[in-house]
């Protein structure tokens, strides 16, 4: 929550004023009126003053309420948006692209900017060297807990709990038993066994549809399933009809992304909470009911088999059931931890091969290229392993041309909260500030990447011919591309999401030849909307010609 929503001592004194005033009044008419007219001034004069301020009017009621306006010549440079409102516009569908075009050609913008939304305070950055100092700063270890997130459990799990013991505890946990390079390693046979069912589903379809298939609904069902298989152990078949369990979360977790994607007035303008116009809180309080049944049957069913000593696979359900002392979770946090496990695990990997799927069928010379490699390293005569994937060097610099074109998250998903007053980039970043790294930003500066809107995954190809002198790493060292994030927030699960995307899209291509429709007027759509992740608006349809034969 922003520190500063509440009124500040200076507004609570000029309201007491005004309503002492009004006592005053007693039933005279012309009294009152005036002073109706007088307190009608007063704020707007108040408002005028916030909003002419640099950033805004949040940023305005801080530097006038909070330091009588001293040091407002040094304040962040930002747009103003509107009285009250600020820069709420800003926020709504593609955010990342409009907070670029605010910052324009101001150098000074891009390497910080101040915003208003609503009440609360805002900066971001689209600098490398200022979004390491802000994502490397203790003073950002916290998030700022949205409405949605708060109802939906997340403020116990690791995603948005404050950072603490507990927030500590769990990531180790969850590094330790799910994202160990060793946990990866094991969990490859569970991949390659989906990465199967994907192919033969997809060339059922093909088949059937003449050649044309859409590959969300695949991309989709597999990342679902590989992450109920971490998860809760539930291995299902992907040619196979949707069970109703995983139909049933399914829509759990869309909903949820749907309500965690949305821009939520309420947590910017508190008082129109009570109101609770966009439904949000009704919508989390008919949807936590689901989750808490649904995974509360699973830990029970989990608990019952391990009371019986039943030999099974160990899953990461059984993880936090057998932890002990100062680690153990009550079955409360449990249930957040697991739903948000299913819930952030389903999005990324999905959407990130649809990206790149769209890419290798509007370039085809790059696609024949990566088949190329593909048969060189692996050979037309057996499927793709994992242990392939480090051998592929281009399709690695394919994947990662695609995250810097196409980043899943770019914004990095969740926003930084400053728990402390702070100073990032020469200028001072109050405590209660809510702190965004525009990702997107980034990755589209010409200051940064050369050509930055040509796709050229060449530029990842490490070599005396290329941009890079050594592999680029893209796990958060470096700030030109970190589509993770970086420092104590970021990605947990960013090495089994490489790894996933690395192989699955491997086996896709090793697979397939990715072609257009023949249909020209449903070619690959480019346009992007901006929920949760950063979508294709148009999901990707293409055909898909067997390259082997099975």
């Amino acid at each position: 929550m922003d520190m500063d929503s509440s009124p500040s001592t200076q507004d609570c004194g000029g309201w007491l004023l005004y309503v002492s005033l009004a006592a005053k009044c007693g039933g005279d008419p012309c009294r009152v009126v005036g002073f109706v007219a007088v307190a009608v001034v007063a704020f707007a004069v108040t408002s005028l003053l916030h909003w002419l301020s640099p950033g805004g009017p949040a940023w305005g009621r801080y530097w006038w309420n909070r330091r009588g306006g001293l040091g407002i010549a040094a304040a962040i440079p930002g747009p103003r948006g509107l009285p009250v409102l600020g820069s709420m516009s800003l926020m709504a569908g593609l955010a990342h692209r409009k907070l670029a075009a605010a910052a324009g050609g101001s150098p000074a913008r891009r390497r910080l900017m101040a915003l208003s939304l609503g009440e609360t305070r805002v900066v971001v950055t689209a600098d490398p060297g200022v979004a390491r100092e802000l994502l490397a700063s203790a003073a950002f270890a916290d998030r700022p807990v949205k409405e949605s997130a708060y109802g939906m459990l997340f403020h116990r799990a690791i995603g948005f709990a404050p950072y603490g013991t507990y927030w500590r505890a769990l990531r180790r946990v969850a590094s330790t038993h799910l994202f160990s390079p060793r946990q990866v390693s094991a969990s490859a046979a569970q991949r390659a066994v989906i990465a199967r069912q994907m192919v033969e589903a997809m060339r059922s379809a093909a088949a059937a549809a003449g050649g044309g298939v859409a590959a969300r609904p695949f991309l989709k069902r597999a990342s679902l399933h590989n992450v109920m298989w971490s998860v809760f152990g539930r291995k299902y078949e992907l040619a196979a009809p949707e069970s109703e369990e995983t139909a049933e979360l399914r829509s759990m977790v869309d909903e949820g992304y749907d309500l965690l994607g949305q821009l939520n007035w309420s947590d910017h303008l508190p008082w129109l909470a009570p109101f609770d116009l966009q439904k949000t809180r009704s919508r989390c309080s008919s949807l936590v009911p689901r989750v808490n049944r649904f995974v509360t049957r699973i830990i029970d069913e989990h608990r019952a088999r391990l009371s019986l000593a039943v030999d099974a696979a160990v899953d990461f359900t059984d993880v936090l059931l057998s932890l002990h002392g100062g680690d153990k979770l009550s079955d409360a946090d449990m249930v957040a931890v697991l739903w948000e496990m299913i819930f952030r695990g389903t999005d990324t990997v999905a959407v990130l091969i649809e990206w790149v799927a769209a890419r290798l069928v509007l370039h085809q010379d790059v696609q024949a290229r990566v088949h190329d490699e593909l048969d060189r390293v692996v050979g037309s005569d057996r499927a793709v392993t994992e242990s392939d994937a480090s051998k592929l060097v281009y399709l690695q610099a394919v994947i990662k041309e695609v995250l810097r074109l196409h980043p899943p998250g770019p914004l990095l998903s969740w926003a930084r909260l400053a728990t402390s007053d702070v100073h990032v980039g020469g200028f001072l970043i109050p405590s209660g500030t809510t702190a965004m790294v525009n990702m997107w930003a980034i990755t589209h500066d010409p200051a940064v990447w050369p050509d930055p809107n040509k796709f050229k995954p060449e530029r990842f190809v490490a070599g005396p011919s290329s941009d890079q002198a050594a592999e680029f790493p893209i796990m958060g060292s470096d700030l030109r591309l970190a589509p993770f994030g970086s420092g104590r927030r970021s990605c947990p699960g960013k090495s089994l999401a490489i790894v996933t995307v690395g192989f699955w899209v491997a086996t896709l291509l090793h697979e397939f030849d990715w072609l257009p429709l023949s249909d020209k007027s449903r070619g690959v759509d480019l346009s992007e909307v901006l929920k949760l992740s950063c979508e294709m608006a148009t999901p990707l349809e293409a055909r898909l010609r067997p390259r082997r034969k099975v």
